[in-house]
């Protein structure tokens, strides 16, 4: 599937200032995540081809990104939903209410795995949460101390491991996909490794991590043009481009989609989106959308979305997920994990 990226001139002939009238835009608005953007345009182009609603406008503006921006306030001039590789943070919820945006439905779509991938002509990579966060680490410990971070090779850090440059092309600090990256890999691994005495979760900045911007495609055509390099980025891009690229197992783990399901897949993610609840009613089609998105035909076992990387949730999660949506619940700063 195509992933078109919606031009920002047709998203400003649209937005206005104010709730004010359903008229004032009649396209829906959305934003956030990378890694949601090609399920989120695969439901927006399905609803603007079978409904009576124009096809909403969509920016890949990275998780972070997309919070900002739907935490701004109320009125035509903000989103209406934002997607996100990783839930609300605190700060980003209590940035919402101090802001206005005070009812917030989330909704979770599905499961996504982080690929570390490389050129499909390599042999295969085997990687530890240890040797990434070594990797990729600002600082490193030696000695009883934390150093800058001075491998340029993966044999530096694992004899066992290819003698190859340490280059990754990875998302920026805007992206989910980096919080979550952060917080399953490096934080889970600094804790066991001895020296960094805790979490620890700061990148390098010497060239050797690279962020690559939000559009994941890019990482793919880079790891096509450089063997050596890994790109991190969402299992649905590995699955498109399955032809082009293979995903390094994690921890003795292949990135399948019964691994991530499970959990076995150790950097394994909920997806989701929040839903603006000021704006249904104002803005035409906001539940029709969701309601689709909800739906077996998108998010099933045998939904549309599972055909382009999406790890559908269980039947009974699935139907819990409709029930809250149905419902309207209202996020509540007790849901934040």
């Amino acid at each position: 599937m195509k992933r078109v990226l919606y031009c920002a001139l047709a998203l400003a002939m649209v937005l206005t200032i104010g709730l004010g009238t359903a008229s004032a835009r009649d396209q829906i608005r959305i934003v956030g995540s990378s890694t949601v953007f090609p399920f989120a345009s695969y439901v927006a182009e399905e609803f603007g081809a079978t409904t009576d609603y124009p096809t909403p406008v969509i920016e890949s503006t990275g998780s972070g990104g997309g919070m900002k921006l739907f935490s701004q306030g109320v009125g035509l001039d903000t989103p209406d939903i934002s997607n996100a590789s990783r839930q609300i943070k605190v700060s980003e919820f209590k940035r919402c209410q101090e802001n206005g945006v005070e009812d917030i439905v989330q909704v979770v779509i599905g499961y996504d795995g982080i690929a570390i991938a490389h050129n499909i002509d390599n042999p295969e990579l085997a990687l530890t949460r240890e040797e990434l966060t070594l990797a990729v680490a600002a600082e490193v410990p030696q000695d009883g101390k934390l150093v800058k971070n001075p491998y340029t090779h993966w044999d530096q850090i694992n004899g066992d491991l290819p003698n190859r440059e340490i280059l990754v092309y990875g998302p920026p600090t805007s992206s989910g996909t980096r919080d979550a990256f952060e917080e399953l890999v490096m934080e889970a691994a600094s804790e066991d490794i001895d020296g960094y005495g805790g979490e620890y979760t700061k990148i390098r900045q010497d060239g050797v991590y690279v962020p690559a911007g939000e559009n994941d495609n890019l990482i793919v055509q880079k790891l096509d043009k450089n063997t050596e390099a890994l790109g991190i980025f969402g299992y649905s891009f590995l699955e498109e481009n399955s032809d082009r690229i293979q995903g390094a197992l994690i921890d003795g783990v292949a990135p399948k989609p019964a691994a991530i399901s499970s959990g076995e897949y150790p950097v394994s993610r909920s997806l989701f989106f929040y839903v603006k609840k000021a704006h249904l009613g104002e803005v035409d089609g906001m539940e029709e959308y969701v309601d689709l998105f909800l739906s077996e035909k998108m998010i099933g076992d045998m939904g549309y979305l599972k055909g382009i990387g999406l790890i559908p949730l269980p039947k009974e999660e699935r139907e819990a997920q409709r029930a809250n949506w149905e419902n309207r619940n209202n996020l509540q700063l007790s849901d934040i994990q």
